[in-house]
């Protein structure tokens, strides 16, 4: 395999090959790795949203339903 990086919108290899005139190659991203050499997974919106459920104090105990209210002073449900 050939490694190479796009420049300007071109595919600049790394290293000459053995490619030859008219060969059909395949290219694509090479995908993110972690410090352990695993593909990194970014958590959903959902997933990283619910780590932060129940973290606020002292709120009041409508603020769920009259958000808007507290946030920007529109009129309680």
């Amino acid at each position: 395999m050939i490694r190479g990086r796009v420049q300007n919108g071109v595919v600049v290899l790394q290293s000459q090959g053995t490619l030859r005139e008219g060969m059909e190659v395949f290219v694509g991203p090479i995908p993110q790795t972690n410090k352990k050499g695993k593909a990194a997974k970014r958590p959903t919106v959902s997933r990283a949203l619910a780590s932060l459920a129940g973290k606020a104090k002292n709120l009041p105990p409508d603020a769920a339903r009259n958000i808007d209210h507290y946030l920007y002073g529109h009129t309680k449900r």
